[in-house]
């Protein structure tokens, strides 16, 4: 099978949760890496999603990334087919720190400061997930579960609720070392 379109990356993070019991899709996306590379390049990118009223519009939500043209790669290419698809790119400062046992995430997004920490990271684990409907790529990676989950906006955390499988198909929040996604 001849693959066209893919996206690796080093240091990634992972967290979908809902604010309010009941939702049907996760209301808060944090999902970056200190780098990803594309066929266009490599920076530090990801997407975001918060929607801090459930049945309002996004507060923040899009492809972002340090690079333009590589966060404009996502929607046509790994997205396409999914609600994400048309996101816009947005401009983005992203740090991402590992730790032993932890990880952490900043993201500056507009008038947004994302803070998300994750520890108590379980054993690392080899993913090799097939296409579904979401996502539709191949995945492939290490992943490792974090049992403590921190995510603060401008400062204020958010009390959340992880779902028991996040939509990529494995736990709500993981720390990613390393992985790709491909079609």
């Amino acid at each position: 099978m001849a693959i066209e379109r893919w996206m690796a990356w080093e240091g990634g993070v992972d967290v979908g949760a809902m604010t309010a019991p009941g939702l049907p899709m996760p209301n808060v996306l944090v999902h970056v890496a200190r780098m990803v590379h594309t066929p266009l390049g490599s920076a530090p990118s990801g997407m975001i999603l918060y929607q801090p009223d459930p049945q309002g519009q996004p507060a923040a939500m899009g492809f972002i990334s340090t690079v333009p043209k590589i966060g404009d790669y996502f929607g046509p290419n790994i997205f396409a087919g999914t609600p994400f698809e048309p996101a816009p790119t947005l401009a983005a400062e992203i740090q991402v720190t590992s730790l032993p046992g932890s990880v952490s995430v900043r993201v500056k997004v507009g008038s947004f400061l994302f803070e998300v920490y994750l520890s108590d990271l379980g054993p690392l684990e080899l993913i090799n997930r097939v296409p579904a409907a979401m996502p539709p790529f191949f995945q492939q990676g290490l992943e490792a579960k974090a049992n403590k989950v921190s995510v603060k906006v401008n400062g204020q955390e958010l009390k959340l609720i992880l779902p028991p499988m996040g939509i990529a198909g494995g736990p709500a929040a993981v720390s990613s070392p390393c992985g790709v996604y491909a079609r």
